[in-house]
């Protein structure tokens, strides 16, 4: 089964294919410098060789295309066809107190992260449209959200409540 991993930032894109039959990296990269006249994607593919497409990549839908046309390359691509891919994970920063473990991603779970936007707004916006891009371009293939909270949910409420009033606390809820 090959996993895709998705971290997409604000103008980057990150990704890893994993094999979970060997627990192994197949292709890993990144596409820079998102919505610039200068990005680039910078691959590792076949054999481990690295790669670069100086492309312009004007919003994270097209980067999304250009790093699955990265995994399908004739010459250096590791996948035959995209439909071997089987799942996309998708790195989410902040879940608020909505989610503590990683769910599969459908309209509710996009809207809820829409709604917690304001709390990572230089990241959880970039995740959502990583999100909408490859179901742009993967439609049908499950993709979930993993939390980076999802791991402070485990924590308790001493340790992970920051060192202010709690009525401001309650007042984020």
């Amino acid at each position: 089964m090959n996993i895709l991993v998705v971290n997409a930032g604000s103008s980057s894109l990150k990704y890893q294919l994993i094999d979970m039959n060997t627990e192994s990296v197949l292709a890993k990269g990144t596409c820079e410098r998102i919505g610039q006249n200068c990005s680039v994607l910078k691959a590792i593919g076949k054999g481990g060789e690295d790669f670069l497409v100086n492309k312009p990549m004007p919003d994270h839908t097209v980067a999304v295309k250009l790093m699955l046309e990265a995994l399908v390359h004739p010459e250096k691509g590791v996948l035959n066809s995209i439909d071997q891919i089987e799942a996309v994970g998708h790195r989410v920063v902040h879940s608020g107190e909505d989610f503590d473990r990683s769910v599969l991603i459908d309209a509710d779970v996009l809207k809820t992260c829409r709604k917690n936007s304001d709390l990572a707004p230089l990241h959880v916006p970039a995740n959502i449209m990583g999100i909408d891009a490859c179901h742009e371009v993967m439609p049908g293939v499950p993709m979930a959200a993993v939390f980076d909270t999802a791991f402070h949910s485990t924590m308790p409420p001493y340790a992970f409540m920051y060192a202010i009033p709690y009525e401001a606390y309650k007042i984020g809820r």
